[in-house]
C-alpha cells in the first residue's frame, strides 16, 4: 500500500482527491504545521526538501504533486483522468498540469503572501495574477473543466491554487474561475479528500 506523507493544508489532498477517485486506500502519515505556518522539520526525514505531498510506495519516494498524480493513474492504470495518450488533446493536457505549479503557482503565491501577512497586495502582482485567470478562463471555453466533460488531473492540480485564491478574496471579481472553482468543490474525490485530511486552504 501507497504512504501518503500529508501536511495540514496543503497540496496532498490533491493525492487524496485522486485516490479516492480510483477505488484506492494509502497509508497516510499527518504533519501539523508549526506557528509560522511551515512544514515541521520531520518532513525532512521524508524528503530531502521536507516538502508535501510525498508518497512512499516500496522502495520509491516521489515528490511533486504533478508526477505523484501521473504515478498514481499509471500504477492503478486508469485511463479516465486523462485525454487519450498521444492526441492533441492529451498534450494540451499535459501542458496545463503543469503550467498550474510551473507558472501559475508562484503568481499566486506574489498575491496571497502579502495578503497572509495582512500586507498591501502590489499593483504588479495584482495584473499577472488577473492574466493567468483570464488565461485560465479562457482554457475553460471548451467544457465546464479544463478538457471538457469531467475533471482530469490538471484540474486536481488546479483545486489547490484556487481554494488559496477564494480563501483571500481573489476570485470575487473572476465569475467563471469562481464557478469552477464551486464545481471541483462538488466532485465525490474533493468531497471525500477534504473530510478525511481538512480543507486545502487554511481557516480564516
Amino acid at each position: 500500500m501507497i504512504t501518503l506523507h500529508a501536511l495540514k493544508y496543503s497540496r496532498a489532498t490533491r493525492a487524496l482527491w485522486l485516490l479516492d477517485d480510483l477505488g484506492q486506500t494509502c497509508n497516510r502519515i499527518d504533519y501539523e504545521r508549526t506557528e509560522t505556518f511551515r512544514a515541521p522539520e520531520s518532513l525532512s526525514g521524508v524528503h530531502p526538501l521536507g516538502k508535501s505531498p510525498v508518497i512512499k510506495d516500496g522502495d520509491r519516494v516521489i515528490g511533486e504533486s504533478a508526477t505523484i498524480l501521473r504515478y498514481l493513474v499509471e500504477k492503478y492504470g486508469d485511463a479516465s483522468h486523462q485525454p487519450e495518450r498521444g492526441t492533441t488533446a492529451f498534450w494540451r493536457h499535459e501542458a496545463l498540469l503543469d503550467y498550474v505549479e510551473a507558472s501559475f503557482g508562484e503568481v499566486v503565491l506574489g498575491a496571497i503572501l502579502p495578503a497572509f501577512a495582512g500586507k498591501d497586495v502590489t499593483e504588479s502582482a495584482r495584473a499577472a495574477l488577473e492574466h493567468h485567470l483570464s488565461y485560465i478562463a479562457g482554457e475553460l471555453s471548451t467544457g465546464p473543466y479544463l478538457c471538457g466533460d469531467k475533471p482530469m488531473l490538471a484540474d486536481i492540480q488546479m483545486s489547490y491554487l484556487l481554494a488559496l485564491l477564494e480563501r483571500f478574496g481573489f476570485l470575487k471579481e473572476t465569475p467563471r474561475i469562481a464557478a469552477y472553482w464551486q464545481r471541483l468543490q462538488e466532485q465525490p474525490g474533493y468531497i471525500a479528500a477534504v473530510a478525511a485530511a481538512g480543507p486545502m486552504a487554511p481557516p480564516g
